[in-house]
């Protein structure tokens, strides 16, 4: 897995690490944060979701972050770069524990990640598939400046949003802020 870090204000992104099941299983047991993403689950399945996700990264060099609040050393989520085959697009997506929320974690970490597939792995556009009802998340899309784009159908026939922005407008708001050493 690549040996990647980068660092916001308050926030650590990295590669999902096996001491990170205890955040990611709490996350998946949680009905509230689990609420668009299929229902609570248990830590077996929060263990292949996690594994889902070191896979991704070992295939393409990318893949979602573990988010670390940096002042206390805490899982707080997952944000980051998500493209499996068949999918909407070329996704960044954010999660968060509902003890992280409010505080702009998602919008801090996804900028992040933004600037990081766009500079290290050359992404044309970057988009956020949010289902219908999850309104918080779309004021997060447009706190990144992602307007919807189009509505479409997730492969399992679930109707999604699809927020989301070109390279070049992302660039045009604000220049990549990629630290030289985060690639």
């Amino acid at each position: 897995m690549p040996d990647i870090e980068l660092r916001t204000d308050r926030l650590l992104l990295r590669p999902p690490i096996e001491a990170d099941l205890d955040g990611w299983a709490a996350f998946d047991a949680d009905p509230q944060a689990m609420a668009f993403f299929g229902g609570p689950k248990g830590r077996a399945a929060a263990w292949e979701g996690m594994a889902t996700v070191a896979g991704m990264w070992g295939l393409r060099g990318y893949g979602l972050f573990s988010v670390i609040e940096r002042e206390s050393g805490a899982w707080v989520g997952r944000v980051g770069p998500w493209a499996p085959p068949e999918h909407l697009g070329t996704e960044v997506g954010w999660a968060l524990l509902p003890s992280a929320w409010g505080r702009g974690y998602a919008t801090e970490a996804a900028s992040a990640a933004i600037d990081w597939v766009f500079a290290a792995h050359g992404w044309a556009e970057v988009v956020h598939c949010i289902d219908h009802g999850n309104e918080v998340s779309v004021g997060v899309a447009q706190r990144l400046g992602s307007p919807l784009i189009r509505e479409a159908m997730r492969p399992d026939g679930t109707p999604t949003r699809i927020f989301g922005q070109s390279r070049e407008a992302w660039a045009a708001r604000r220049p990549l802020t990629l630290p030289p050493d985060a690639l």
